[in-house]
């Protein structure tokens, strides 16, 4: 249920908006209005997205977040987020500018490139292989526009804080080398994640909900609430298999996905 009118989700939509053109974070939304709810974080997101359309940028699919059961004990639900992925979000493997960030950090994936649209509800991991085209490595940059800390008490920011700012998504890689999703047991996919030579996190991708693929169905479901689709050629992140690794800039990048191929940056 919503408790926000209209206008302050416009109000504080321009808020995030300014943030990331700016690098200033915002102060936590949770904090400034107690009775926000997951509704509220939703309607800010989608109308900080309809500003971006405004300014020319196009959806090319959405993310997942929040998949494991670790990570939604620790922010206090019992179900994944998600987020949009814009045009201009789709990075080179190459060179990436430290200045398009605040706090980046960086998650290893699977992407999910979809040849048919996967419409809700009732959809499960076995439609959503038949409905995708090819199945590759990815990186996902996520970024806080809203303070992750209160400098003042010291407060973490909150799952609704999340939500509001895209579920922390800023950009996006891809790589590797695509596959069709039947060629392999997506659930035993695995990265090593390093930086600057020294590997900083592992995982597979069964920690996805037991499947990466389960993360596209969830998805595809929760968008059925609103009467909203995954659509074909979108691009769906389903995931991240290790915890959010911190950059800093000169930091050199590298995701091996061992038979997919792999991934690797500077952030200059």
């Amino acid at each position: 249920m919503r408790t926000f009118d209209q206008s302050t989700i416009q109000h504080i939509a321009e808020q995030l908006e300014m943030a990331e053109a700016s690098r200033q974070q915002i102060s936590q939304l949770s904090a400034s209005y107690p009775d926000m709810t997951v509704d509220d974080s939703y309607a800010i997101q989608s109308a900080w997205t309809a500003l971006k359309h405004a300014s020319g940028r196009r959806s090319i699919g959405a993310k997942v977040g929040l998949t494991s059961r670790a990570m939604q004990a620790a922010v206090g639900i019992d179900e994944p987020d998600f987020g949009v992925l814009l045009d201009d979000m789709l990075l080179p493997d190459n060179v990436v500018p430290a200045s398009r960030f605040i706090e980046p950090r960086v998650e290893v994936e699977l992407a999910f490139v979809l040849e048919r649209d996967l419409c809700g509800p009732g959809i499960g991991a076995c439609q959503v292989l038949d409905a995708t085209a090819y199945v590759m490595p990815a990186l996902e940059f996520i970024d806080a526009r809203i303070q992750r800390i209160d400098p003042v008490t010291g407060r973490t920011r909150r799952v609704l804080d999340t939500i509001a700012d895209n579920a922390a998504n800023a950009a996006l890689m891809l790589g590797g080398n695509p596959i069709r999703p039947g060629s392999v047991d997506l659930r035993w996919c695995g990265a090593l994640l390093s930086r600057n030579g020294l590997i900083e996190e592992t995982g597979i991708a069964a920690g996805v909900l037991n499947h990466p693929a389960n993360g596209v169905a969830w998805l595809a479901n929760r968008l059925a609430r609103e009467g909203r689709k995954l659509s074909a050629g979108d691009i769906v992140l389903s995931g991240s298999f290790t915890r959010p690794l911190l950059l800093a800039a000169g930091d050199v990048v590298h995701a091996d996905f061992g038979r997919l191929g792999s991934l690797s940056f500077r952030l200059a």
